[in-house]
């Protein structure tokens, strides 16, 4: 099968999106399926044997490291080019947009990835009325394509009751070899919690308004925890301000990531708006306990009471509440770290790629392309 994958993110920008592309092409081409990666310019023009093609893009104002595509006129000839026999379009807006018109012009199927709180976005940075705009786009987008697949209940439900068809779950899946409890590091973890016995909690992701790492102050001015925040964005310098204390590590990747996730003793998240949230998987199959808002993909993740604890979305006097009392309770904090892992042993690449090989192979049978589009 040849596939073309059609996405709004790519390296070198490291976000959900990015990671679920490159980790789909890697399981598609082990299986011996050739891919096609249409991406934002980004310097790269392979990744694990697939040729990437890069489309003009513009920095976003304010947003160190995001590019924003460009409509490309030749995104169909590039497409045809290729022959493919399905065409992916991950986290579609723009470049999905015209992926899903290539693909009623040329005939073939296309499954649409619903990743990202678009809708939410915009009403946080534009106004409350941009929201309804960009859900009119967005089920447009989705109604093109042969199946959506969205990563958690919740997603699944917003999709449905926005009128967009052909909504199924496909979770994410998760690296259980590089996360992994193995990867612990005392002397790392030493390093930024110290030796007098506090609880290192850390939080993984963008420094963006959406996330609402400020939620972190009570913690961060506990002296019983060490804070540490791994990532960028616009916001670091005032989240730095409103953190005293706190460690803040920038962008990191690869066994360093996965040494500093294994090596916290409780994962926090802020962000309500999230569709899924692979950092905290992560932190899961790190036999890392995770404390979340009880919003979004985070209720397909943490069991309360079980591998972590859920918040009220927005209340940091709550999520610092829970946390205390993980510290208050070492052996419920021991059998939450146990359970973390067991939590997602299931969700492999390998298990969700033949998950996602399942609806793609139904769409060719069926022959299902829209054609609306074209």
């Amino acid at each position: 099968m040849r596939v073309a994958i059609v996405t709004e993110s790519f390296l070198p920008l490291v976000n959900g999106v990015t990671v679920s592309v490159q980790r789909l092409s890697e399981q598609l081409q082990h299986r011996g399926h050739q891919v096609l990666v249409v991406a934002p310019e980004g310097g790269v023009t392979s990744w694990a044997g697939a040729e990437v093609v890069g489309v003009p893009a513009a920095p976003v104002p304010g947003y160190s490291g995001h590019r924003f595509p460009f409509p490309w006129p030749w995104l169909t000839g590039t497409l045809r080019a290729f022959r493919p026999d399905l065409i992916h379009l991950a986290s579609p807006a723009v470049l999905g947009a015209q992926g899903a018109v290539a693909a009623g012009r040329l005939g073939v199927p296309c499954i649409a990835v619903y990743q990202t709180d678009l809708a939410a976005y915009a009403a946080l940075y534009r106004a409350p009325g941009a929201s309804r705009a960009v859900w009119r786009w967005l089920r447009w987008i989705h109604t093109q394509a042969g199946a959506t697949l969205a990563p958690s209940r919740q997603a699944v439900a917003e999709l449905q009751a926005r009128g967009v068809p052909r909504v199924s779950l496909w979770r994410r899946g998760v690296d259980l070899e590089r996360f992994a409890p193995r990867h612990r590091d005392q002397t790392l973890r030493a390093g930024l919690a110290g030796d007098d016995g506090r609880l290192l909690v850390g939080y993984v992701g963008r420094l963006a308004v959406e996330k609402q790492v400020h939620l972190l102050a009570g913690l961060a001015a506990d002296p019983r925890f060490r804070v540490v925040v791994v990532g960028e964005g616009p916001v670091r310098g005032d989240l730095q301000r409103r953190l005293p204390g706190a460690h803040f590590l920038g962008l990191q990747g690869g066994e360093r990531l996965a040494s500093i996730v294994a090596s916290l003793d409780v994962f926090v998240h802020t962000g309500p708006h999230e569709t899924f949230c692979q950092a905290a998987q992560e932190a899961l199959a790190s036999g890392v306990p995770v404390v979340a808002p009880a919003a979004g993909g985070l209720l397909d993740l943490v069991d309360d009471g079980a591998n972590g604890l859920l918040y009220p979305a927005g209340s940091g006097a709550d999520l610092t509440d829970a946390v205390r009392r993980l510290a208050d309770d070492p052996g419920t904090l021991a059998v939450m770290a146990r359970n973390a892992r067991a939590s997602v042993l299931g969700r492999s690449w390998e298990a969700v790629t033949d998950q996602y090989l399942v609806t793609a192979h139904g769409l060719l049978a069926r022959g299902a392309v829209n054609r609306t589009a074209a």
